[in-house]
């Protein structure tokens, strides 16, 4: 069961501690590689998904989860979009984290689930929806 509204704002960053570490891209093309990696810091987590095409950096993405306003929220900073995109987190459970924002073009949701050592992130709006599929690098 997903916590909900003052249920979730009680809850702190440090219940996805879960998400920290690096996690290797298992779904990409022959001869890329992709990782996103996610370190616990003073305002809540930083993380960078990083895609490279052999040698050279192909994509970089900023990611945080903080709290503001009494609230957690996923901040996605791409190079396509000016600003810093913020979505809600609407539930974290032991394994899932939820975030949504349904007044961006695309994603309007993110998810990430837990199995073990392996992560599914899926970004979805729209009518479409893309997997990332992750391994925990031991």
């Amino acid at each position: 069961m997903l916590a909900a509204g003052a249920e979730l704002q009680a809850q702190s960053i440090k219940d996805l501690s879960w998400l920290t570490g690096t996690w290797n891209r298992t779904n990409v093309k022959a001869g890329r590689t992709a990782h996103e990696r996610w370190v616990q810091t003073a305002e809540g987590l930083q993380g960078w998904g990083v895609n490279m095409n052999g040698a050279d950096t192909t994509f970089v993405e900023k990611l945080k989860i903080i709290s503001k306003d009494n609230k957690l929220y996923y901040v996605a900073d791409v190079p396509q979009n000016k600003e810093p995109t913020y979505f809600l987190i609407t539930g974290i459970t032991a394994t899932t984290l939820v975030c949504e924002n349904p007044q961006h073009d695309f994603p309007k949701k993110i998810t990430y689930q837990l199995d073990g050592d392996k992560l599914k992130a899926t970004i979805s709006g729209n009518g479409k929806s893309i997997d990332y599929f992750f391994e925990r690098k031991k």
